[in-house]
């Protein structure tokens, strides 16, 4: 079956989103990465800032976490902790995208679990050397006050744990994604030609039968 649809999950600092954005633009497809944020916003009445902070990282690095977050009374997120109103929101959205039969490539919010029953989906997992994040997160963010490695891990780390919690599954473990990348060996442009030469492979075995 011809792919449709690319999911890209990455490591921080990895080049993930420019890679997504990058192939995206080479094939044509549509790119969602904040526009799924925006979406989201509009239909919780959050803000835009707090709708990227908490739809894709758990509020600590345990899952343990989750636990210790209150929830709306009745009539009111209907009940549900923050996050896991955020994921009803987050689940729904990416759906419609995918209904919508246009290939495309979305970033994150964890649309590879999301969309696992849909036909023609490609999972794909970004990730580097911490050397290579490092620079690149520096290069494009500049200093803080906390250092840059830690930075990357507790955001890793945030974002693993809020996978599992809503996937059940390892984020980052490769049996668990149907590619995964190593950016800081491969460079930019390699990835963007492996991605870009597998799905149009699979364009050329569905035109063979």
């Amino acid at each position: 079956m011809a792919i449709r649809i690319l999911t890209i999950s990455r490591q921080f600092g990895s080049g993930g989103r420019s890679i997504a954005k990058d192939i995206a633009n080479r094939l044509g497809w549509d790119y969602y990465d904040k526009d799924i944020i925006d979406e989201i916003s509009l239909e919780t009445g959050f803000s835009k800032e707090f709708v990227a902070s908490k739809s894709e990282e758990a509020p600590g690095k345990t899952v343990f976490s989750y636990g210790f977050e209150s929830h709306g009374i009745p009539g009111i997120m209907n009940g549900m902790s923050t996050h896991d109103y955020l994921w009803t929101v987050q689940r729904k959205i990416v759906r419609q995208i995918a209904e919508k039969g246009k290939p495309c490539v979305i970033v994150g919010r964890n649309a590879d679990y999301i969309l696992k029953d849909f036909e023609g989906v490609l999972n794909v997992f970004i990730h580097a050397d911490m050397e290579f994040r490092i620079n690149r997160v520096l290069r494009k963010y500049g200093q803080s006050e906390v250092k840059i490695e830690k930075r990357l891990n507790d955001k890793d780390k945030k974002r693993a744990v809020n996978h599992k919690h809503f996937t059940d599954l390892q984020w980052g473990f490769a049996p668990n994604y149907d590619l995964t990348l190593n950016s800081s060996k491969l460079g930019h442009d390699k990835c963007v030609e492996i991605l870009e030469n597998v799905i149009k492979g699979s364009e050329n075995e569905v035109n063979k039968d």
